[in-house]
Parts: structure tokens; C-alpha cells; sequence
């Protein structure tokens, strides 16, 4: 009986009108706390694609790279939003946050040891896409790598050798990178011929060859030019060939180079250098 007269009592006395005030002010913190974060973050999200629409025009940058950068940053500031609200949060109920963000601190910290790799990654793969070193479908040479890109993430990028093989390079590794397809590629052509033609005769030939080439293959962009003799010896001349193509034509444009002098030299009776003798040791009986 004491036990409940003295709850009745403790009920009859507290005041209830300032716990509901109290609470009603709690409440009101809240909602206003959430409707500030709901607005700042729309807002900043805004702001991100925004800036990033005109970046990618500005620029020029590739439609995947501006959306991968994008949501980078979108994630980020989503992610510290977060964060914030979640100790503003805290605080409103009067929970001390310091506590919670030194034990956050010291997990952060060992986690942070494990992931140095994961995080060099993201940003060195941050940087690759917001510098344009690479593209999709560049032919491209990192390490001992050489192929084509054929995807770019903020983890790892994605390399087709020529023989189909796909590497995966993680970003962190990408010290020194060389891109074949930046501007208009060199193809080169070295032809052997014998010592005994006319030299001025055969240069006229492969002159008009590569005139004809020019003509009729869009892909070059200045040449082919015979630049003229490139080494002399014993029984032979090499003459050079030198044209600029489109990015990934240049390989193409050297066969058909050698094809279409193959058949003029071959037309015009113009000596290939002869072959060398095959010796072969007769075995003694």
C-alpha cells in the first residue's frame, strides 16, 4: 500500500507540464533538424550536377566520366550529411557525441590501416578520370601492360591485351601511363630493296603508290611521304615510309602500305633483295 501511495503521489506531483513542453520542444528540434538536412542536402546535390553539366561541357569530357565523378561527389557529401545529422541528433537528446566519435576515431583509424590501398585507388582513379589521362577504347601502355581500355573505375581499370586477355590494374599501381591515341598516330614503313635499281625510279613508284593510298583511304591525315633513303648496305637499301593516321589506323595503314607496294614492285620490275642461302651440313657416311 506505501509502495503505491508513494507512485501516486510521485504521479500527482511531477510535472507533467514541463515534460510535455520539453518534449514538444525536443520534437520541434527534430522535425526542423531533418527538414534543414532534407533542404541543405538537395541543395547540394543541386549544386554537384549542376556543376558537373557545365564541367562536362566546358570541358569536353566524356558522358561517363562526368556521371562517375558526379556520383562521387554526391556520395561524399551524401555520406558527411549523414554524419552531421547524426550527431546533431544526438546532441538534441543531450548525448554527449564526444565519446561516441573518439571510439568512431580509434575504429577509424584501424580500418583506415587495412584500407590505405582502397583508398589510394579511389583517388588516384579520381584524378585519372577528372585529368583525362584515359579513355574508353584507348591504346594505352602501363608497366608492362599494353592493350586497350575497356573500362575505368574509381577501383581498378580494366585492360584487353592483344591477345583477348583482360587485365585488371589496380588504380594505385598507375605510377608512369602511355596513351598511343592522343592526337594523330605515326605509321612507318621500312622497304628493302636490292642495290642494283634505279633509285630515282624506284622512289618515283612508291611516291605515286602513297599518293594513290591518300586518295583513297580517309583515315590519313597528312602523307604517306617517302622520306627517302634510311640505310645502305652490303647488297641492299631501306627506304622509308611515313604517314599519320587517325587514332587505331596507323597498324592498318602499314599492311596496306606494304601491300600495294608489293604489287608495284612486283609490276614494275623493281629487284627485292635475294634471299639468303639456306646451308645445310652434309652428314659423312
Amino acid at each position: 500500500m506505501n509502495k503505491l501511495k508513494e507512485i501516486s503521489n510521485y504521479i500527482a506531483v511531477y510535472d507533467w507540464q514541463g515534460l510535455l513542453i520539453q518534449g514538444g520542444t525536443v520534437a520541434l528540434r527534430l522535425v526542423l533538424i531533418i527538414v534543414i538536412y532534407i533542404l541543405v542536402k538537395k541543395m547540394a546535390n543541386s549544386f554537384i550536377k549542376k556543376f558537373f553539366s557545365t564541367f562536362e561541357k566546358k570541358h569536353s569530357i566524356s558522358q561517363g566520366r562526368a556521371y562517375t565523378l558526379e556520383s562521387l561527389a554526391l556520395n561524399f557529401v551524401s555520406y558527411l550529411l549523414l554524419f552531421i545529422l547524426f550527431v546533431t541528433i544526438l546532441q538534441t537528446f543531450g548525448i554527449k557525441a564526444t565519446a561516441i566519435l573518439a571510439g568512431a576515431g580509434i575504429i577509424g583509424v584501424a580500418v583506415g590501416i587495412g584500407a590505405q590501398g582502397l583508398v589510394s585507388d579511389i583517388v588516384t582513379g579520381f584524378f585519372l578520370l577528372l585529368e583525362k589521362q584515359l579513355d574508353v577504347g584507348d591504346s594505352i601502355t602501363i608497366g608492362e601492360f599494353s592493350g586497350t581500355v575497356e573500362q575505368i573505375g574509381l577501383r581498378t581499370t580494366q585492360l584487353r591485351s592483344p591477345d583477348g586477355t583482360l587485365n585488371y590494374l589496380p588504380n594505385r599501381e598507375i605510377t608512369i601511363l602511355s596513351n598511343h591515341s592522343r592526337g594523330d598516330m605515326q605509321a612507318l614503313v621500312d622497304i628493302l630493296i636490292s642495290a642494283d635499281n634505279n633509285i630515282a625510279k624506284t622512289l618515283e613508284i612508291l611516291q605515286n603508290v602513297c599518293d594513290t593510298i591518300k586518295i583513297n583511304d580517309a583515315s590519313i591525315t597528312d602523307g604517306p611521304h617517302v622520306v627517302g633513303i634510311q640505310s645502305l648496305g652490303p647488297a641492299t637499301i631501306t627506304i622509308r615510309i611515313i604517314t599519320k593516321t587517325v587514332n587505331n589506323e596507323q597498324w592498318r595503314i602499314e599492311r596496306l602500305i606494304r601491300q600495294e607496294i608489293k604489287e608495284a614492285l612486283d609490276k614494275n620490275g623493281i629487284k627485292l633483295p635475294p634471299a639468303s642461302p639456306v646451308l645445310v651440313a652434309k652428314e659423312e657416311i
